[in-house]
């Protein structure tokens, strides 16, 4: 019999374990922060203001990078969405989850008569990568379809909603040139790595993800998606090399290696990424409060949905075991906007009472998860493979 000495490391390295698996330290972050925020507000914006830029510009797109990780094995031979008419499902999707909570939103002010909230219509557009995969992960089964499904529709989300932000929402001048200057050497830098066989992930990113992130930046647009378009060209799997004069298969794992090296860090940056963003004062609930809330929270799964189903009457294809009840678990949970939703508020309204409400609403968001808990749990999808499953079967 074992001492409790002896069980302690493996007791303490599982609750490690639990708490990496399931992002939970995202969830401290989000809950310190609306505690510090409505105890003293105004230290906990100088603190923001002061580490914003180090959490979301350049932490984040470790984030970013792994879920990149993950949607590009999932296209691989094998992946659920290997086949282009399964990958181009999800692009399909994620433009149903943008317009349809769009246009209710505008529905719904213009029912109201609310003329000055009109311009928050792309608030409940957004889906957050971050609280959408810890949910999802909670939900969902290890490997199942729906993860790096979700997982592509809410960076396609994101992208799209990068375009909306600058054509509709310009805080600046969005330069085509210096983006383009960047960015293509970026790839093309990336592309001759692999090609020659570079193995350490770190030339992938202080060569390809810093030019990558400079371009972005510089360009007008979020530097926090540096490394999508790099994660793909980091070798994975069986390459043939010229060793010595001869091919030789050899097995090179740099996508692996980048994942397990930054599995760890990344949960310290979601939760530092929690405390600089969802901070919210309690206090202000108004009628645009709910009308983002429910745009999102019914919006988000209608327009999935149809559209999905719309790409499937057209000739493409939902990748093997995403069946229509985790299509609708995970819409629900696409309707997370939270930080993304939170900052299209601050491009949509002026400091202000509604502003304030507006917060709110993408704060509120976050109980589409329960939502979404319930409703896989109600459609009887479970969170942990069949029995048969582990035997092989």
């Amino acid at each position: 019999m074992q001492s409790p000495a002896s069980r302690s490391p493996s007791t303490a390295a599982a609750i490690v374990r639990f708490i990496v698996d399931n992002s939970l330290l995202l969830v401290v972050g989000a809950v310190s922060a609306l505690v510090w925020a409505n105890l003293d507000l105004e230290h906990y914006t100088g603190f923001t203001h002061a580490v914003h830029f180090a959490v979301n510009d350049i932490g984040m797109v470790f984030f970013f990078g792994l879920a990149t990780k993950e949607v590009y094995e999932a296209t691989l031979p094998g992946g659920p969405l290997a086949s282009p008419r399964e990958a181009a499902v999800p692009v399909f999707a994620a433009v149903g989850g943008m317009a349809v909570p769009a246009s209710l939103y505008l529905l719904t002010v213009w029912y109201l008569d609310r003329p000055d909230l009109h311009s928050g219509w792309a608030i409940p557009c957004a889906t957050d990568i971050a609280f959408s995969y810890l949910v999802a992960r909670v939900v969902f089964p290890l490997g199942h379809p729906a993860i790096p499904f979700l997982l592509l529709l809410a960076i396609a989300d994101d992208a799209l909603g990068l375009i909306v932000l600058a054509i509709f929402y310009p805080s600046g001048a969005v330069s085509a040139t210096l983006l383009a200057g960047f960015l293509l050497p970026a790839v093309a830098l990336a592309w001759l790595l692999k090609r020659f066989g570079v193995e350490q992930f770190w030339w992938y990113l202080l060569g390809p993800g810093v030019l990558s992130w400079t371009g972005l930046y510089l360009g007008g647009l979020h530097p926090a998606l540096a490394l999508v378009p790099i994660v793909p060209f980091m070798p994975s799997g069986k390459l043939a090399l010229n060793v010595i004069g001869r091919e030789e298969p050899v097995r090179i794992e740099t996508l692996h290696h980048f994942e397990a090296w930054w599995k760890i860090p990344v949960q310290f940056v979601l939760l530092a990424f929690g405390l600089v963003n969802a901070g919210v004062p309690l206090t202000s609930v108004g009628v645009v409060t709910w009308v983002i809330a429910g745009s999102l929270v019914i919006g988000k799964p209608i327009g999935i949905v149809a559209t999905t189903l719309m790409a499937e009457l057209i000739g493409f294809r939902r990748a093997a075991g995403l069946d229509y009840r985790a299509l609708v678990t995970l819409g629900v949970m696409a309707g997370i906007g939270f930080t993304v939703a939170l900052f299209f508020t601050t491009a949509s309204f002026k400091p202000g009472p509604i502003l304030d409400q507006a917060k709110m609403g993408a704060l509120f968001s976050f109980f589409a998860a329960f939502v979404a808990i319930a409703v896989g749990r109600a459609l009887g999808i479970r969170s942990r493979p069949a029995a048969a499953t582990h035997r092989g079967v």
